[in-house]
């Protein structure tokens, strides 16, 4: 399986931290937030890596180098006309990604997650990570049945999409009709959100998930940023720049 990791965004809320690096490159517990996923992708048996840039996108290569290191093959695949969203920046980077499900993870979170934990062949067209909802988002996205399906609709109490998940290429299906006649979707290449599609799929039955009971952080403020580095140091005293090993 290929992954995804979502690293184009402009990092607004996190300036000026953001104003010269990009937030997937910014240090936390010792490394760069996105070295922490391509180790656990590593770790979880993935072998090509697809980084999808924007924002100071020329710095991506030389911090990380072809993938190397981890056993990995680093693919940057640049929205020249700036981010595209996470719907744009799938139908952008599909002809890396190929036709065969692949697993997607936003730059900008932390989690202790085992991918190896999630489906290579997801029964629908997505397979969700779903957490607690965190303080700044206590009212949730979706709801998680009893037999697995994900939906929207509905009184029970909703969980937080973690920014992680497996998906078909198939989910792209049709999505002007989904998205509509909006301004980004008119655009070339087009920028569009995601949620739109799931959305559209949960009313099909066609999205399952799995809540995960782990460690989890949305990197969104520069006092969440810190509050993790925090974390991460108290837990391992000794964590430090280990020039990003391989190890997970």
């Amino acid at each position: 399986m290929k992954a995804l990791i979502f690293a184009a965004g402009l990092g607004e809320r996190m300036r000026p931290l953001t104003l010269h690096t990009p937030k997937p490159l910014l240090d936390v517990g010792g490394k760069p937030l996105i070295v922490w996923h391509l180790q656990r992708l590593a770790a979880a048996g993935v072998r090509e890596v697809v980084i999808n840039t924007a924002w100071l996108s020329e710095q991506f290569a030389p911090r990380l180098g072809d993938g190397s290191q981890w056993g990995l093959q680093l693919h940057l695949v640049h929205e020249t006309t700036g981010p595209l969203e996470t719907g744009g920046g799938i139908l952008n980077a599909l002809p890396v990604l190929g036709e065969a499900p692949f697993l997607v993870v936003n730059g900008d979170i932390w989690t202790d997650l085992d991918f190896a934990t999630l489906p290579t062949e997801p029964a629908g067209l997505a397979h969700l990570v779903l957490v607690d909802n965190p303080p700044q988002h206590p009212q949730g996205d979706f709801i998680l049945q009893p037999d697995g399906r994900v939906g929207d609709q509905g009184e029970a109490a909703r969980l937080t999409y973690s920014g992680v998940g497996v998906y078909r290429p198939a989910i792209l299906d049709g999505w002007r009709e989904v998205i509509g006649d909006t301004e980004g979707a008119a655009a070339t290449p087009p920028k569009f959100g995601l949620t739109p599609l799931l959305r559209h799929a949960m009313a099909a039955d066609r999205v399952s998930g799995q809540h995960h009971h782990g460690r989890w952080a949305d990197i969104g403020t520069v006092e969440r940023l810190q509050a993790l580095d925090a974390e991460l140091r108290r837990r391992s005293p000794s964590v430090g720049d280990d020039r990003w090993s391989s190890r997970a």
